[in-house]
C-alpha cells in the first residue's frame, strides 16, 4: 500500500495552490485544515467516516457540521472532493503537508523545542536567534517542557534533530562505555 504521505501530497498541493492566491485565504485554510484534521482524528468520528453505508455527501455534512465556523465554498469543495475519493481520513497528513508548503512559501520552518525546564522569554529569544542562524531559516518555535531530558534542549526542525540534553549525553556516554 502506498504511503499516506504520498497519497496526501497531491491533495495538499492542490489546496495550497487554491489557498495561496492571497494571504488571508492562506491563514484561513491553515486554521480550517488543522481543525478538520482534529475532527477526523477523533475516534468516534473516524468510526462513522469508515462506515461503508454512509454516502459521501453525508460524510461532508457530518464533517462540515462539526466545524466551529462555516467554511468558505472552496473548503467545502475540497471536503467534498476528499469524501468522494474516500480520503477524509488523510486530513491530518494533508494539514501537515499544507503547513510545510506554507512555511516553505514564507521561507520559514516549524521548530519543536523540548526543554527540561521552562524558558524565560529572553532565553527563548536567544535560543531561537541562534537556531535561526544555525539552520539559516526563520523559525516558528513551539516549546514543550519535558522533565525527562534532565537538562539542556532537544530541537527538531523538519527531519533534523539537535539534541544537547543531559539525557542524550548520558546515553552517548553509556554507549561508548558499553562499546569498549
Amino acid at each position: 500500500m502506498a504511503e499516506l504521505s504520498t497519497i496526501a501530497r497531491p491533495y495538499a498541493e492542490a489546496a495550497f495552490s487554491v489557498a495561496s492566491t492571497d494571504s488571508a485565504a492562506l491563514a484561513t485554510w491553515v486554521e480550517l485544515l488543522q481543525e478538520l484534521a482534529q475532527i477526523v482524528s477523533h475516534r468516534e468520528v473516524e468510526g462513522v467516516l469508515v462506515d461503508p453505508h454512509l454516502q459521501a455527501q453525508d460524510r461532508v455534512e457530518l464533517v462540515q457540521g462539526l466545524l466551529k465556523t462555516t467554511p468558505p465554498p472552496a473548503v467545502v469543495n475540497f471536503i467534498t472532493l476528499l469524501a468522494d475519493n474516500d480520503r477524509l481520513l488523510l486530513l491530518p497528513e494533508i494539514a501537515r503537508q499544507f503547513s510545510q508548503l506554507k512555511n516553505r512559501h514564507e521561507g520559514s520552518a516549524d521548530a519543536l523545542i523540548e526543554t527540561a525546564f521552562e524558558l524565560t522569554d529572553a532565553q527563548l529569544g536567544e535560543l531561537v536567534a541562534g537556531l535561526e542562524k544555525k539552520f539559516n531559516i526563520k523559525l516558528k518555535p513551539e516549546v514543550r517542557v519535558v522533565p525527562d531530558l534532565i537538562g539542556g534542549v532537544r530541537v527538531t526542525v523538519g527531519d533534523q534533530v539537535l539534541d544537547t540534553s543531559v539525557r542524550a549525553r548520558l546515553e552517548r556516554m553509556r554507549d561508548s562505555l558499553v562499546a569498549n
